[in-house]
């Protein structure tokens, strides 16, 4: 795993300049790769790569990046790892390629001198991020893999198109200025993440997933940038939905032989390797398979909480025990998980505020202590239908469709404007409606009544997904623009509305909230995270699963567990799910306190002239009230104005 950066003044500059900007871009990535770094120049055409490296495959120089291709034609600083290589690699020798070392890299560069970039790239599997120099075409290509695993920004800057692992390398060039841009603040308020293609600055963005960007020599600015897809998750959806299963024994045996080889091809480095370990569905059907097809005990780690309700480390601790593995736990103090808060904005490098971000940084610390490399269960709840949210929103949607929408928006419209008083007299009956077992909260009714008027199942969803719900009315000049889950037209790909849900959020949550966490919480500590679960093979197969396969009765990813029962015991699983979480609420009213009232003080607020600190200030005192349940809103606000604060 590394960090890239790269600089293009197609009008030319000094070339003393040039290279310095080059270095102090991936300085800035120093710790996403420890071990090496290198840098490539093209002083005719004003073009510099540069490379930080954490060694993984081939440590010898040989690995040694930016690397060039046996013809001279193709140069490339790349982040990630192509796990087939060594296939490839035998392919190509066939084809009279000879290589120096045994690096995926030397590989891919003979791979796309056989067959051409993009038909290259279809046929690696694999987590990248990558830039080719053409020499031949003089074009500058940025490839981002399938899933969006290995982030990719880029942007022009006063003429120079600049490009870098994360946004802390574009701010490294000298004189980089960019505004905030306050329609993106929007989007983030609305989802406490940035969907891509958006950046939190104008004019910055993030590659999509599964794309290829060229820049070619006369390009001048934005529009003479090319954008294509060479794969796309509604395309493996709708290839998926036309050729199902037929049978639950054909689908089991298909997945289980399909996980078993991504996960097989992730095992492979030369370096010491584990996995994360929580005791659920997903990760001990990782770490099962993991331990099945190796000689010696994987390497497993988890993290406890003292607080029973955020605490998986027992759960994980039975299954490592069963499985056999060389399992390490920490259970970690309120203290030490707050010490975290300071440092998350330099790690995110943009407003994120998704607040599992802190065990996931936790975990990953704990892991490298003793590993590098670390394989993580992430992907089956959007590929399997894991999520409750999926359950909770069929539920409501079932008992408000009965209603006549008129009504269902008078209904709302009282549940949204109702004194608390009001709503907790409501508590009690509406729980029927939202299908939830027991009363619901004045800030659970208020969401319910946010998603009555709701006139699909898709619309519905995400309503139920949203925080600020009405974010422009917060953030001062702010517009929130179309988006991908904003046109119900880009993900109601599906009759079954679950089917959508998952859809919708492997295109937004999955790579701009999840595997965002995942990348820089690991990075953050030099670990290499891999996600076998979202393997592109597996992703197309799951889509040939019909719901009923995924859903059976109320038990979600009913097929993926099959394949995980077949290593671990009923007993061991089946257990209400747990969310990878801290007790953001209780600590803003407590040991956070200060520290919330100074980043939200209305003063300070005006001053920086982001957002109004009225509807702010109304959701914070009735949070330190205990009236109501705020912490997600007031942690979108949080993180951004720490954010702010370390610009």
């Amino acid at each position: 795993m590394c960090g890239i950066a790269g600089v293009w003044a197609a009008k030319g500059g000094n070339s003393e300049a040039l290279s310095a900007s080059v270095r102090r871009m991936t300085d800035a990535l120093r710790y996403r790769g420890p071990d090496d770094e290198g840098y490539f120049q093209d002083e005719t055409a004003g073009l510099a790569l540069g490379h930080r490296r954490l060694s993984i495959i081939d440590l010898s120089q040989e690995g040694h990046q930016p690397m060039t291709s046996p013809d001279g034609r193709y140069v490339i600083s790349y982040n990630g790892e192509v796990y087939n290589f060594q296939e490839l690699r035998r392919e190509l020798e066939a084809l009279g390629f000879r290589f120096r070392g045994h690096s995926d890299t030397e590989v891919m560069l003979a791979a796309f001198q056989a067959w051409g970039v993009e038909p290259a790239v279809k046929r690696f599997v694999g987590m990248f991020a990558l830039a080719v120099w053409d020499r031949q075409s003089r074009e500058l290509l940025l490839i981002r893999d399938r899933l969006g695993i290995k982030p990719l920004y880029y942007g022009w800057l006063r003429g120079v198109f600049l490009f870098g692992s994360e946004l802390k390398a574009l701010r490294a060039y000298p004189g980089f200025h960019a505004e905030v841009d306050r329609d993106a603040l929007c989007l983030y308020l609305r989802h406490n993440y940035i969907p891509a293609p958006r950046s939190i600055y104008k004019g910055i963005y993030k590659l999509l997933p599964g794309h290829i960007l060229t820049v070619p020599q006369a390009a001048a600015g934005e529009t003479g940038v090319r954008i294509h897809a060479y794969w796309s998750v509604r395309q493996a959806a709708e290839a998926g939905m036309r050729n199902r299963f037929n049978s639950d024994g054909e689908a089991l045996q298909a997945l289980e032989e399909t996980l078993r080889q991504a996960i097989g091809c992730r095992m492979i480095a030369d370096v010491p390797l584990g996995a994360f370990l929580s005791g659920g569905v997903d990760s001990s059907t990782v770490v099962a398979l993991m331990q099945a097809q190796s000689r010696r005990p994987v390497k497993t780690f988890s993290i406890g909480f003292r607080e029973p309700k955020y605490d998986e480390a027992a759960h994980a601790r039975r299954v490592a025990e069963h499985l056999g593995t060389d399992h390490t736990e920490l259970y970690v103090t309120p203290e030490e998980a707050m010490a975290v808060i300071p440092s998350l904005p330099a790690m995110f490098d943009e407003p994120f505020a998704d607040s599992s971000q802190i065990p996931t940084f936790l975990v990953s610390q704990l892991a490298r202590r003793a590993v590098t490399v670390s394989l993580s269960g992430d992907g089956g709840d959007e590929l399997f239908a894991g999520y409750d949210r999926y359950f909770h929103a069929m539920n409501i949607w079932r008992k408000i469709a009965r209603l006549p929408l008129p009504a269902r928006r008078a209904l709302g419209g009282v549940l949204q404007h109702s004194p608390v008083a009001i709503l907790a007299v409501l508590g009690a009956p509406l729980r029927l409606l939202s299908g939830r077992g027991r009363e619901l909260s004045a800030d659970r009714l208020q969401k319910l009544g946010s998603m009555l008027a709701s006139n699909s199942p898709q619309a519905l969803y995400r309503e139920l997904l949203s925080h600020w719900r009405q974010p422009d009315r917060v953030v001062l000049d702010g517009h929130e623009p179309d988006y991908f889950l904003s046109d119900e037209s880009n993900w109601g790909i599906s009759a079954e509305p679950v089917e959508s849900m998952c859809f919708a959020d492997m295109n937004s949550y999955l790579p701009d909230d999840i595997l965002t966490k995942v990348d820089r919480a690991s990075m953050a500590v030099s670990l290499e995270a891999r996600v076998p679960v979202l393997d592109h093979r597996v992703v197309e197969l799951a889509w040939r699963v019909p719901m009923h396969m995924k859903i059976r009765g109320n038990v979600s990813k009913w097929l993926l567990r099959q394949v995980l029962y077949k290593y671990v015991p009923v007993s061991l699983i089946e257990r209400p799910k747990m969310g990878f979480g801290v007790p953001i609420d209780e600590w803003l009213r407590g040991p956070l306190r200060d520290w919330a009232e100074s980043l939200l003080a209305p003063e300070r607020l005006r001053r920086e002239g982001f957002f109004d600190p009225q509807p702010i200030q109304v959701k914070w005192q009735e949070h330190l009230s205990g009236k109501r349940r705020w912490h997600y809103y007031l942690w979108d606000v949080l993180m951004f104005q720490a954010w702010l604060e370390c610009q």
